[in-house]
């Protein structure tokens, strides 16, 4: 039996070093970091104050860059984008792209008042908006392994309605 999967208001950018900078400027430290890539941060930065999860997706594939901790790599490209120095890894090679979504189960919020808010807080407009179903995403990452990118998944879906 499928299950009825729910599609949520999403904005989407893709990874820029432009991005990841503007990133560490207004949100500083990941609250959490894995060592699949992800980086991620929870703020009040929905319309209203709702709480949002921006998750920083990492490329298919990822491979933590050797000598480095999974808690650095982020701090550590971050600082290397922003003064010139050289990066732990190409960002390439760590992250496609960054989403935000709203996280409570009951907030109804719609794309366009969510990437005005989100947009706002980051200093970046998205490069997409609408409905997703992250269900759909993370069952096909899952069965991959971590094989396929997160955002073109996610992009494919925005871009098809």
């Amino acid at each position: 039996m499928a299950r009825c999967s729910e599609r949520v208001a999403s904005c989407v950018w893709r990874a820029t070093p432009a991005l990841v900078v503007a990133l560490d400027e207004h949100f500083g430290e990941p609250l959490d970091t894995y060592v699949n890539g992800s980086q991620v941060w929870i703020r009040e930065d929905g319309p209203g104050g709702a709480l949002v999860e921006w998750r920083l997706h990492p490329v298919a594939g990822y491979r933590r860059p050797p000598g480095i901790a999974t808690e650095e790599v982020f701090s550590r490209t971050a600082l290397a984008l922003a003064t010139g120095e050289a990066a732990p890894a190409p960002l390439m090679r760590l992250w496609d792209g960054l989403e935000a979504f709203p996280i409570e189960p009951d907030d109804r919020i719609e794309p366009q008042p969510l990437a005005e808010a989100t947009g706002a807080a980051i200093g970046v407009p998205p490069d997409a908006v609408g409905l997703v179903d992250h269900d759909t995403v993370g069952d096909d990452w899952e069965r991959t392994g971590g094989g396929i990118s997160v955002v073109d998944a996610l992009l494919a879906q925005l871009a098809a309605g």
